[in-house]
């Protein structure tokens, strides 16, 4: 088998790992923050979770927005195989007006919000702590949608390169201003978690400069924004993103919304919990990055098969992911299960959270392999641009199994803190089954319509 899926492997992970190395520095963004937060509180639970609380909140129609913004990739991917570059420069140029209009829509949203975080069950000095944290990165908002307007462009040409670079840089900002703000180095005022904040802020503000400086600068992708003028602005170009995006953006909503849900849920169980589902999530997120950047990477072969309607390569390609996730997340569930007293005690002295967090570790290890299998799945139906069924599919599983379940394990069965994370397992499993299934019927049918 090695043998027949050799080639695909080889090509799929040349796409994969420099999306993997940028989503390694989007995560240890936050593994940054959550470490000098961690240890600026020493003993103190307060402070982590603080950034955790103000994160999960923030992440719910962040991950949302990334979503609608996911819908250009295919799109691009379909059109560069088929060498239509005046269709290409219409989407990109209608997506960066709509998706940076977009972000500052959500990010006025988001700050109408604040005064809702008070009445999340939470303990009042956390909000407290969390609001300037959390103010910090709605303002980041719309210069994230400029990053991932061009990031999502250049996945679907086959670039996964350059957001590598620029994600290498803004990384580097953020762990330095992470050391000057929330300590008060080199003269500036001791800020404490609104310094994590603004130091990601100043991070991503960096990440949009340089990736718009880039496509200013080199030639290839200059002629994409050579023609940029009003008139080529259009409802049509727009309706297509939204098409493929919105789909997108509410499965990533729904989805992400149950791990922020279980995430409030926790803090009904105490500070404590809150610190310890903030490592574990960490963690979990560290081990993710692989998964998103397979499913990435599949996206991008997936599309551009489709574009070519070569249905043989496009199955091969899918298959070749679905053996890498599996062989990832296997030893990512062996690593959290054997490492989970000791990789705690990395981020806190507090010995109550550290105990929880070995707990939520194992439970994490359990429903990796079902998160590996839907992500890749997702992947697949974003590059055959089979999208609509994805979001049904993620309420059900995330909205009417997940959460529930989660909670009945957790508080009527009183399995604690664990319960919220055994519902995961459920969901996830859930969505990995129903998505496989939609994706057979759906190369058993181009299968027939290319023979016809």
């Amino acid at each position: 088998m090695f043998s027949k899926y050799k080639d695909q492997y080889r090509r799929n992970l040349a796409l994969a790992f420099p999306i993997v190395l940028t989503q390694l520095g989007q995560i240890l963004t936050q593994v940054a923050d959550n470490l000098m937060v961690g240890h600026y509180g020493g003993d103190a639970p307060e402070p982590l979770a603080a950034v955790s609380f103000g994160g999960m909140v923030f992440f719910i129609l962040f991950i949302a927005t990334i979503g609608v913004a996911m819908g250009m990739t295919p799109l691009i991917g379909e059109l560069f195989v088929q060498g239509d570059r005046t269709r290409s420069s219409a989407l990109l140029q209608n997506g960066i007006l709509f998706y940076v209009v977009l972000g500052l829509a959500i990010a006025v949203l988001q700050y109408a919000t604040i005064p809702l975080l008070y009445h999340l069950g939470q303990p009042v000095e956390i909000v407290d702590m969390a609001i300037p944290y959390y103010k910090m990165l709605i303002i980041s908002m719309p210069f994230m949608m400029v990053f991932f307007s061009f990031k999502q462009f250049l996945e679907g040409v086959g670039n996964t390169k350059v957001e590598l670079f620029v994600t290498i840089i803004s990384n580097i900002c953020n762990c330095l201003l992470n050391w000057v703000f929330i300590y008060g180095n080199l003269g500036f005022a001791e800020m404490g978690t609104e310094g994590a904040g603004l130091a990601t802020l100043i991070a991503r503000i960096t990440a949009a400069v340089i990736i718009t400086g880039y496509f200013a600068c080199d030639k290839r992708y200059r002629l994409y924004l050579s023609d940029f003028a009003m008139r080529h602005f259009s409802r049509t170009s727009v309706r297509r993103l939204l098409q493929i995006g919105l789909p997108i953006s509410l499965q990533m909503f729904l989805e992400s919304s149950a791990f922020v849900g279980s995430g409030i849920m926790m803090g009904w169980f105490g500070k404590e919990a809150m610190s310890a589902n903030q490592i574990s999530t960490t963690l979990g997120n560290c081990a993710f990055m692989i998964v998103i950047s397979i499913g990435a990477a599949t996206t991008i072969r997936v599309s551009h098969c489709y574009g070519r309607r070569d249905i043989g390569q496009l199955s091969l390609a899918a298959k070749a992911s679905y053996h890498l996730v599996l062989m990832w997340n296997a030893l990512a569930a062996l690593f959290f299960i054997t490492m989970r007293h000791i990789i705690p005690t990395l981020f806190t002295t507090n010995a109550e959270v550290i105990e929880i967090a070995s707990s939520l570790l194992i439970f994490a290890s359990l429903y990796q392999l079902s998160d590996g299998l839907q992500n890749v799945s997702v992947g697949i139906l974003r590059g055959i641009q089979d999208v609509k069924i994805i979001m049904p599919i993620a309420f059900i599983s995330y909205w009417l199994l997940n959460l529930p379940i989660g909670y009945l394990l957790a508080f009527t069965l009183g399995m604690g803190p664990t319960g919220l994370y055994a519902g995961f397992f459920f969901g996830l499993s859930a969505a990995a089954l129903l998505m496989i299934l939609r994706i057979r019927s759906r190369i058993r049918r181009m299968r027939s319509l290319s023979a016809a």
